[in-house]
Parts: structure tokens; C-alpha cells; sequence
């Protein structure tokens, strides 16, 4: 039993004819009527009887009509799917963002891709980049943007732009002279990542450096957003750092000074996706774009 058996089986059922199937298939009616006749020898049953003017199922060709339909519906239907992934008429991208994508490209990103490919669907996940990593190793996520350094293992990692990092505070007398990492190790220091902790790749960074200097930063305040530790900091309640992106933003607070790192820190921004896989055209487009709309900042 063939798929162009079973499909011109259906399209007789259809139909009612041999010619007329042969004329929709694009085939010849005595090639149509030869696929029928190998089925039924194949069982040794008839599936069509002759009616007054058209052909009648018999017993056994009832009996074979809807498991030919799900047959024929299921290869179509692999058939799309597998068409989707090598077109961008269908399928979904899957794509992690850092958490701060708004601050640089993410609806920008997102509003052009839709309005180019419409029919592709879109399931882009904002998360801290330590999570964005390890969905993409795990193969949950096909690719990602994400702040070094994250933990590369089974990950192919392309950079692609630096943002420097910057020292905040409302009192302008601490943004005078370009900040150190003591300048971190106060009482009032306020940081956002809450949930991944020194684990967020900046914070990791600023871990490292304190560490060759025999310091340890220890926040006062720990929470999970950069607007949250702003709003903190706007009003005197401490000290934190922040992405140049962030600073330039329009919502960034009025009242906040910012100066930059003596021995400058910057975040630096990859697409990350799993060793040794190929990405499906839609999320291979979606990464193309976010990887210009990056350049294009740097």
C-alpha cells in the first residue's frame, strides 16, 4: 500500500470517476485505474462497485476510507512542517533575550520580523542570560542573546557589540572621578538580579575583579529590576551600576549621575546557539536581525 495509491483511492471516492481523478492528479485514467487494481490484489478484495453513473464503495472500501484519509492528512501534514522549516511561510522562532533586550532592539526587532514574515509564528523568551544559556544547551531554545561570560560548554558563542558599564548614584560627588571597585564596596550598594546572583555575568564580572583585590561586595539591597534599584538609588537610597544603554534610555531617572569604570567594565552581547546544530530558517532569520540591529548600535 502506496500514498499515490491511497490517493487516488480518495480522489475516485471524490470524485466518482477513474478519468475524472486522473484529470485532477494530473495523470492518466488507465495509471489511476492501475494503482486501484494493485491495491485490491494486493487484498484480494474489491473497493469499487459500478453505479448508474458513477462508482460506488463496496463493504471493503468503507472500510479503507478513513484510515487512507489519516494516512494522506498525516503526510501532508509532515509534509507543511518539514516545507515550514526550509521557507519562511510557517513555523515558529524560538529565541531567548536578555532581560534588558528593551533597552537596545526588542521592539524594534520584534515588529519588523512580524511585518516581514507575517506567518511565522514568534516564541521569544526574555530571561537573565545565565537561563537563556542553559535553555539553548538543553536544546529548549534553538539560540539566544546573552551577556558574557555565561558558561559555554556544548554552546557556539559569537560576540557581537560591548556596552560599557557604568557607576550610578544620585550624589554627584561620587560620579566625579571614574569609579573603581571600591567605589562598589559600600554599605548602600544596591543590585538588581535578585534570583541569579553573582551568576548574572555583570555581577560575575564585578565578582572576579573584587576578588583579586581581596573584596568582597556585599549589597544592601537585592532585587530583581534595573528600573526598581534606579527608583532606589533617584532618591539617595544607595549605589548600583548600569548599562550605557540603560543610562541613555528616555525613562532613565533625571536626578541619577553616572561615570564610568578607571579599569573600564563593559557587558559584551553574543548570540549563543547549540554546538553543532543548524538553526530553522525562521529562527536563523530572527538571529540575522538581532545580530544587525546590535552592529548596527556598536
Amino acid at each position: 500500500m502506496t500514498l499515490n495509491q491511497l490517493r487516488a483511492f480518495l480522489r475516485v471516492v471524490q470524485l466518482g470517476t477513474f478519468s475524472a481523478a486522473a484529470a485532477d492528479l494530473g495523470m492518466t485514467q488507465p495509471s489511476v485505474s492501475e494503482l486501484i487494481r494493485r491495491l485490491e490484489e494486493s487484498y484480494g478484495v474489491r473497493l469499487f462497485s459500478r453505479g448508474a453513473r458513477l462508482l460506488v464503495l463496496t463493504s471493503a472500501g468503507e472500510q479503507l476510507l478513513p484510515y487512507a484519509q489519516q494516512a494522506v492528512d498525516a503526510a501532508d501534514g509532515a509534509d507543511n512542517a518539514l516545507r515550514s522549516l526550509t521557507s519562511l511561510t510557517g513555523g515558529v522562532a524560538t529565541f531567548g533575550l536578555l532581560r534588558n533586550a528593551n533597552y537596545y532592539f526588542l521592539s524594534q526587532l520584534l515588529e519588523t520580523f512580524h511585518n516581514r514574515y507575517p506567518e511565522v509564528r514568534l516564541r521569544v523568551i526574555g530571561l537573565n542570560s545565565v537561563e537563556v544559556a542553559e535553555a539553548v544547551s538543553a536544546g529548549e531554545l534553538e539560540a539566544g542573546l546573552v551577556v558574557l561570560p555565561i558558561d559555554s560548554e556544548r554552546l557556539t558563542v559569537t560576540p557581537l557589540m560591548r556596552d560599557e558599564v557604568l557607576f550610578a548614584s544620585a550624589d554627584p560627588a561620587r560620579t566625579a572621578e571614574p569609579a573603581t571597585i571600591e567605589s562598589l564596596a559600600v554599605p548602600d550598594l544596591v543590585l538588581y538580579d535578585a534570583h541569579y546572583g553573582w551568576r548574572d555575568p555583570t555581577r560575575r564580572q564585578l565578582a572576579e575583579r573584587a576578588q583579586l583585590l581581596g573584596l568582597t561586595l556585599v549589597p544592601r539591597i537585592e532585587l530583581e529590576h534595573v528600573e526598581t534599584a534606579l527608583g532606589i538609588v533617584a532618591l539617595g537610597g544607595g549605589v548600583t551600576i548600569v548599562s550605557s544603554a540603560v543610562a541613555k534610555s528616555k525613562g532613565f531617572p533625571e536626578g541619577i549621575h553616572t561615570v564610568g569604570f578607571a579599569e573600564p567594565l563593559y557587558d559584551t552581547i553574543a548570540i549563543v546557539q547549540r554546538r553543532g546544530t543548524v538553526l530553522s530558517p525562521a529562527t536563523r532569520e530572527i538571529a540575522r536581525l538581532a545580530r544587525r540591529m546590535l552592529l548596527d548600535r556598536s
